[in-house]
């Protein structure tokens, strides 16, 4: 059936929509941290406003009945032959304005591209007509490749941190934007720093007001979030100011926290005291504080993450790039520190959540086998460190969800409709797989796959709230 444009103010009269429907499809998704939760046949009614009203596995009572009644009122609309249902992806972490550095600069130590190539970027976006051109190609490219909900770091440039803010409400993704803080004179150079402290909270403010007073975003698709760089970027009072302002306004927090040798030492040799402590001492750990990294937290630190409430941001690929270490998932996970996966864009050289899975699955095997083949075998790594894919499937997706209190992330009754339909079967990327009677693949077997091998291409649409955002039904 052809889906009818969505009338949803702040995006597109031409966005199409599954609100209203019932949708026919495989289902696949992993509300709970190492189990998948899949159903072969199933009908998802979506409320008019994107919210899913019930699931329905065939041979459960009523089925047929539900399946019959969406027929004959014209609603049903049957996913394609072997095509899978899965929530959209959660990217914890992206760096926005870094999107046309993807792929590139990732030969030395993340002082030094910070400094000759990451900061004269993000000063080009000063400029808003290259704001809008970059951030107009980033959200699509996300959105192409499934990922619904996005954390962003911004610049400290009001207008350019505005118009991402803008695009993503008017392209329909979900997001968290927010305006750098960075007034350090020490480690940013004069020409991309706020002016002092004042000026940093200042405008932070005035983003959070902006945000949230944004025409068409009464529904909170899009979401300020309070973003001092990392400590090393900061003075302590504009730490101390920003910590204010959460409280305050009860807004999200991210920043770096223990990523690499350099960043760690440098507020243990500033504040004698980890990333974790100092941020805390700042009330900027709260259980809206989304972590990027943590390749370095210590068992306390992973402690007092825990009974804040705060989440981590685990970028698996860009931290072998740039964190010295690889984040112990496995521990910080078994004490209860919540977590999810981001892209770390553009010190991960990907834009697809896809990869992270994978690189998180075999960055857990890494440190777990250890890496160094002058090393005894058994000595050689951390014992039971690795997680599979059914634990990245989870973290890319309900994990994800649950560090930002967000009900996405599941295919369930009185969660928001995000999601994507994978399609093995696309002409660009077709997967082997071999599933009908007597075939070689398991229904796990299949979201193995999907979550191992599919690529951007078998990604046949992308829906958040229940409007179809990228691709076509």
């Amino acid at each position: 059936m052809k889906l009818a444009p969505s009338p949803s103010a702040g995006q597109s009269s031409a966005m199409p929509t599954l609100s209203g429907k019932t949708l026919q499809a495989k289902v696949m998704h992993a509300p709970i941290r190492g189990a998948v939760d899949i159903i072969d046949r199933a009908l998802v009614a979506i409320d008019a406003d994107g919210t899913i009203a019930a699931v329905h596995a065939e041979g459960d009572d009523g089925y047929g009945e539900h399946e019959a009644a969406a027929a004959r009122d014209g609603t049903l609309v049957a996913s394609p032959p072997d095509t899978v249902l899965l929530p959209g992806f959660i990217d914890l972490h992206i760096h926005a304005p870094q999107f046309p550095q993807l792929g590139k600069a990732l030969d030395v130590p993340l002082e030094v591209w910070l400094q000759t190539h990451t900061f004269p970027l993000e000063a080009r976006y000063a400029d808003p007509v290259f704001a809008a051109k970059v951030y107009d190609a980033l959200v699509a490219t996300l959105l192409a490749n499934g990922t619904t909900t996005a954390v962003y770091f911004g610049t400290i440039h009001g207008e350019a941190n505005r118009i991402l803010a803008r695009i993503c409400l008017e392209k329909g993704q979900r997001a968290l934007v927010g305006k750098v803080a960075m007034d350090n004179p020490d480690e940013c150079p004069d020409y991309y720093r706020d002016p002092d402290a004042g000026a940093a909270i200042d405008e932070t403010r005035a983003f959070i007001e902006h945000v949230r007073t944004l025409p068409g975003n009464t529904n909170g698709l899009v979401r300020p979030v309070i973003t001092p760089r990392f400590i090393p970027s900061c003075t302590d009072a504009c730490l101390d100011g920003l910590g204010q302002v959460a409280a305050e306004t009860g807004a999200a927090v991210q920043t770096h926290c223990s990523e690499s040798d350099w960043e760690h030492g440098y507020v243990l040799d500033r504040y004698g005291r980890t990333d974790t402590r100092a941020l805390d001492d700042f009330g900027l750990m709260t259980r809206h504080t989304v972590l990027a990294h943590g390749a370095l937290l210590t068992p306390d630190d992973m402690t007092l993450i825990a009974a804040r409430g705060a989440g981590v941001a685990h970028c698996p690929l860009s931290n072998v790039y740039f964190s010295n270490a690889v984040f112990p998932l496995r521990r910080a996970l078994e004490k209860g520190v919540r977590v999810g996966l981001g892209t770390d864009i553009s010190g991960g050289p990907s834009a697809s959540m896809l990869d992270s899975c994978r690189s998180a699955v075999s960055a857990s095997r890494l440190l777990e086998e250890g890496v160094n083949p002058t090393v005894a075998g058994d000595m050689r790594g951390t014992p039971d460190s690795r997680i599979d894919f059914r634990e990245a499937f989870h973290l890319a997706t309900a994990g994800g969800a649950d560090v930002l209190d967000l009900p996405v992330g599941r295919i369930a009754p009185g969660y928001r409709f995000d999601a994507i339909l994978v399609d093995p079967n696309a002409a660009a990327a077709p997967l082997f797989i071999d599933s009908g009677p007597g075939g070689l693949d398991t229904p796990d077997d299949v979201l193995q796959k999907l979550v191992m091998t599919a690529t951007r291409a078998n990604i046949a649409w992308t829906a958040v709230d229940g409007r179809i955002v990228s691709g076509s039904v």
